[in-house]
């Protein structure tokens, strides 16, 4: 029989078994054991989870409320620079004594395993689209460099050679000849 890998995302729910009621809360300092995320956020593997769980017994299995607290890195959209965004999500979910619906969760051994869920509410909360300050006013597309001011009005004077032709449309008609 092989021995079952112990996880840090496991957490032991003896006292709270069968106990309607009852209600324990814990705090967990652990690590990323993987990268989590794949876009422009990811969790990095290795960074600090700061873990705070309510367990609270119920009729029908145990109800875990958490929230977490860790770093994100992240790359502005806008101006391409490396960013660290402090991170904060909340879950909750039952983990049901016995698993009747195919996508609960269940207690399994007299003990939950929360590794899956943190995973899920960590990634699924990433920033789609992280800037690096809400007035990041991006890259100059003729310079490649940082603007530290919004973009100015077009000068009118460069037109796109290829709409030059279009110009021709702005221009008001001359009056007919009759």
């Amino acid at each position: 029989m092989a021995k079952k890998k112990f996880s840090p995302f496991s957490v032991g729910v003896k006292d709270l078994l069968h106990q309607a009621g009852e209600m324990r809360e814990l705090t967990l300092d652990i690590v990323a054991p993987e990268h989590y995320g794949e876009a422009m956020a990811v969790v990095a593997e290795g960074a600090p989870l700061h873990i705070e769980l309510r367990l609270e017994g119920l009729h029908e299995g145990i109800l875990v409320t958490g929230e977490v607290h860790t770093v994100a890195q992240a790359q502005c959209v806008r101006c391409l620079d490396d960013v660290q965004l402090t991170h904060q999500v909340d879950f909750q979910e039952l983990f049901a004594y016995s698993g009747d619906e195919a996508d609960s969760y269940t207690v399994d051994h007299d003990a939950l395993e929360l590794e899956g869920i943190i995973r899920d509410a960590i990634v699924l909360d990433l920033p789609f689209q992280p800037v690096c300050e809400e007035e990041c006013f991006g890259l100059n597309p003729d310079t490649g460099e940082k603007r530290e001011a919004p973009a100015g009005e077009p000068s009118g004077t460069e037109i796109d050679p290829r709409w030059q032709e279009l110009t021709k449309l702005l221009k008001p008609e001359s009056p007919e000849a009759p």
